[in-house]
């Protein structure tokens, strides 16, 4: 639902860091035709995170509008990798993992899209990119010259710091590019990094005599950090995944200073609203937080879940409670690395991170708090220890 009442471009423009052009936006908006509105996602992890859905909320909000959603799934260009912010080379993905990862993206991007039939069309690039000859790509590269390609700030970085940089990964801005001609798009979103392969399709479509694609890009979300844009290789995400009481918390563990940016990009509440909320002589910042929180898990698991993991949120931490639902976790040893236990119980990808949970202070063992990275502890027999690493993630342990 569109909370603000406004003309439909003061709608698009909410929240956008760029629109090339306004003036053909809104001419395209006057034509009182749907228009075909472009979004691209190479399925090269398995989870969509809140990051992803700033570009999906406002592919949404076009959707309100009577415009069509069309998703294109990079099970093609995953294969080469964007080297959007890379300063190294993509790993080459398998075609099993492209395709998983893609399922998943369809059922999470359904969180968010209207996909009522006319609404979206999901189309796969390997579509037309594998049915390209070399001569048809040779076509391709002699539309953009090797100059423009050098533009793009981390490619100039790497030839400056003596970095490879791979002759398919200059490919990869034209497939993208080859996308929008082949769809005919009127409009493509994206992130703020992706504005140098969305411009790149407005460019290609030129050469190609097809009227241009407007590029619409969303600022980045910054992750958990404060500092970093959410990123799953960084470690900062809030995943659409996320159960209702993960998500909560995680949103109330970000820096006060991101809130205006998560308000302005994660929620519809009216602009008005949202200032109130971050005024401090109005509302306290912890109940502006909560209110924050409650609206994006809302979004997502409903307002029943929303208001229960508030409740649960402010008995673990308000009021220093342990969870309703304490997980217990087995352990056949009766003595272990922490850092092993950490590893083997999932509160950890690896030893390399669970050390540095331990050395930066993030892990209690039975109350107490442990900063040695090789430290050993014990397992009862009978009595369960809790384990508490980070402000979240809390079980108790028993031998068995």
């Amino acid at each position: 639902m569109i909370i603000d009442n406004d003309s439909p471009l003061n709608i698009i423009r909410r929240g956008t860091e760029g629109i090339y052009s306004e003036a053909e936006l809104a001419a395209k908006l006057a034509s009182n035709r749907p228009l075909r509105i472009k979004l691209g996602m190479d399925p090269t992890a398995p989870d969509i995170h809140l990051g992803h859905s700033v570009v999906l909320r406002e592919m949404r909000q076009f959707q309100n509008l009577g415009h069509q959603a069309i998703l294109i799934i990079g099970d093609y260009t995953a294969r080469i990798g964007d080297p959007t912010g890379r300063d190294t080379t993509r790993p080459i993905l398998s075609e099993q993992a492209i395709h998983a990862n893609a399922q998943t993206y369809l059922e999470q991007a359904g969180k968010i899209l209207d996909t009522a039939p006319g609404k979206l069309e999901v189309r796969h690039n390997s579509e037309w990119l594998s049915k390209l000859s070399f001569a048809d790509v040779l076509n391709l590269t002699g539309q953009i010259t090797v100059q423009q390609m050098l533009h793009r700030e981390n490619f100039a970085l790497r030839i400056k710091d003596g970095r490879e940089i791979m002759v398919s990964e200059f490919m990869y801005p034209l497939m993208q590019a080859y996308d929008s001609v082949v769809i005919k798009a009127d409009v493509e979103l994206g992130g703020t990094d992706q504005t140098f392969n969305c411009l790149m399709g407005r460019e290609l479509m030129s050469k190609m005599g097809l009227e241009k694609q407007v590029v619409l890009v969303m600022p980045l979300l910054v992750g958990l950090d404060g500092h970093e844009k959410m990123s799953k290789s960084r470690g900062n995400t809030i995943a659409l995944t996320d159960s209702p009481d993960d998500m909560f918390g995680k949103v109330m563990s970000i820096p006060d200073a991101l809130m205006p940016n998560y308000f302005q990009l994660l929620t519809l509440l009216p602009t008005d609203r949202i200032r109130s909320l971050l005024d401090s002589n109005t509302t306290h910042p912890r109940e502006a937080k909560d209110t924050l929180a409650r609206v994006i898990v809302e979004g997502y698991h409903g307002s029943q879940a929303a208001n229960a993991a508030s409740a649960e949120f402010r008995r673990r931490f308000a009021e220093k409670q342990l969870p309703t639902d304490l997980e217990t976790k087995t352990v056949a040893e009766p003595t272990i690395h922490l850092s092993k236990l950490i590893v083997e119980i999932g509160f950890a990808a690896s030893n390399g991170e669970a050390k540095r949970l331990i050395q930066q202070g993030g892990v209690s063992w039975a109350g107490e708090k442990i900063t040695d990275p090789q430290a050993a502890v014990e397992i009862p027999d009978q009595t369960p220890v809790i384990l508490q690493v980070g402000k979240r993630r809390v079980c108790q342990i028993v031998r068995g």
